[in-house]
């Protein structure tokens, strides 16, 4: 026999309150399909399938009433493209995402998020759209220590459509990679992902070496492939040290070094390039091979 679910079960699934499922039940019909008077509610699969379109669909910025007529209308599969309109409000955009997220929907907010990459390129996306994101998402896990899965799902779906992204070049216009690090025991490189990204999108190749990268490594690399431009990532100052770009051995033609991220003392690393943004950096980076 098909499972059937209570209302607190659907909730959780969808991503709504108990009292939101009854108020769609009251005001719209979305209830479940076989409910009888005086029992428990309970929803099948098929009223699972319309619940969530109706919460994807207010998600997307459509009025509740017009989303209960096409979630009522619902038959089959529904692709997720299918239902996203183009915001033209950017906080709009924002808002729908921190929703989905908080629903766990990551179907939901990849589709959302590509569509905005497609339209508007991986810096502009990054800038006004996935960051400010980041930023609600994480403020809220501050304040009430609650939701560190919503941080973690988004983190991951950004850092799967980086580096889906980071793999499109047909082309590249530089004839060495560059290199791109988190030193030290640097864990955070989402950041670092998007660079990939945005330079993948100007046919710029990388070699990419993510987290944690010792200064070893960091030697190693830039002996055996001679990158024109190293871009250094470190969010905590204690892993912002600067032997990670003065104790490289020295090659001709000597690499530019470009820094990001706040965990670098600027007063201390004058001697190299700074970039407080994908724009600056992705500027450094096509300065340093000549584009």
């Amino acid at each position: 026999m098909e499972e059937l679910l209570t209302v607190s079960a659907v909730a959780r699934r969808i991503g709504v309150a108990p009292a939101t499922l009854r108020t769609w039940d009251r005001r719209y019909g979305l209830g479940p399909s076989g409910h009888e008077a005086g029992e428990h509610r309970r929803y099948c699969a098929s009223d699972l399938a319309r619940l969530m379109l109706m919460r994807r669909l207010i998600s997307a910025g459509v009025a509740p009433a017009d989303a209960a007529v096409q979630a009522l209308a619902h038959k089959g599969e529904v692709k997720v493209e299918k239902i996203i309109k183009n915001f033209k409000v950017r906080e709009d955009l924002v808002a729908a995402i921190v929703n989905a997220a908080n629903a766990l929907d990551r179907n939901f907010v990849a589709s959302i998020l590509r569509k905005d990459i497609e339209k508007y390129g991986v810096i502009d996306s990054w800038q006004e759209v996935m960051v400010p994101v980041l930023i609600i998402v994480g403020d809220e896990w501050a304040r009430t220590g609650t939701g560190i899965e919503v941080e973690h799902l988004l983190s991951e779906t950004i850092t799967g459509l980086m580096r889906d992204l980071s793999l499109s070049i047909k082309k590249p216009i530089n004839g060495r990679p560059v290199l791109l690090a988190s030193v030290g025991e640097e864990l955070h490189c989402l950041a670092l992902h998007a660079l990939h990204a945005a330079l993948a999108e100007q046919n710029i190749e990388c070699n990419f070496l993510g987290a944690r990268t010792p200064l070893q490594a960091l030697a190693n690399v830039v002996e055996r492939s001679a990158p024109p431009a190293v871009f250094l990532w470190a969010q905590l100052s204690k892993n912002g040290d600067p032997t990670f770009f003065r104790d490289i051995p020295s090659i001709r033609p000597a690499p530019r070094f470009i820094l990001g991220g706040p965990g670098w003392d600027r007063e201390e690393c004058v001697e190299v390039a700074f970039a407080d943004d994908l724009t600056l950096a992705c500027q450094e980076i096509k300065q340093a091979i000549g584009a």
